[in-house]
């Protein structure tokens, strides 16, 4: 089973960007924990980060042909704007789980909107790194149910 772990736009900065909200822990660290849980679910995990969001849609397209079993995504602020993502993710034919480090229900107004939310499995926010791994978790759970 292979999961793609997508990071959007400012992403990269996690762990020097407002840590008060995002914490302390970077980007890199995210991913070595998400490839570790993923081996202990017996799952490859590949992690993809972009501040283009054609090379966002470029990569999303490539899942589709590589057969991708699920996508948890991050998109930063593409989540609540970027129709050409959600097209995009639209296309596959898996599981898709958007994440968020923070609970975008209780900051600015503009966030509570996701345009990714109707093609997504669900949403997971307000945890963290925890999000992230949850995420993981619900994308192998209902990945495994696709494939039975």
């Amino acid at each position: 089973m292979k999961i793609l772990t997508l990071h959007g736009i400012n992403l990269n900065m996690f762990g020097k960007r407002d840590p008060k909200t995002y914490g302390t822990t970077t980007l890199a660290e995210i991913d070595a924990q998400l490839v570790a849980l993923g081996q202990e679910l017996g799952t490859e995990v590949a992690c993809f980060q972009s501040n283009f969001e054609g090379a966002m849609v470029e990569r999303i397209h490539a899942a589709h042909t590589e057969g991708v079993d699920a996508i948890v995504i991050n998109a930063g602020a593409w989540t609540h704007y970027s129709y050409g993502i959600r097209d995009a993710l639209a296309i596959l034919q898996c599981p898709i789980v958007e994440v968020h480090m923070s609970n975008v229900h209780a900051r600015e107004a503009f966030r509570h909107h996701s345009v990714l939310a109707e093609i997504a499995q669900g949403q997971i926010a307000g945890f963290g790194v925890d999000s992230y791994l949850l995420g993981l978790r619900t994308a192998v759970t209902h990945a495994k149910a696709r494939q039975a």
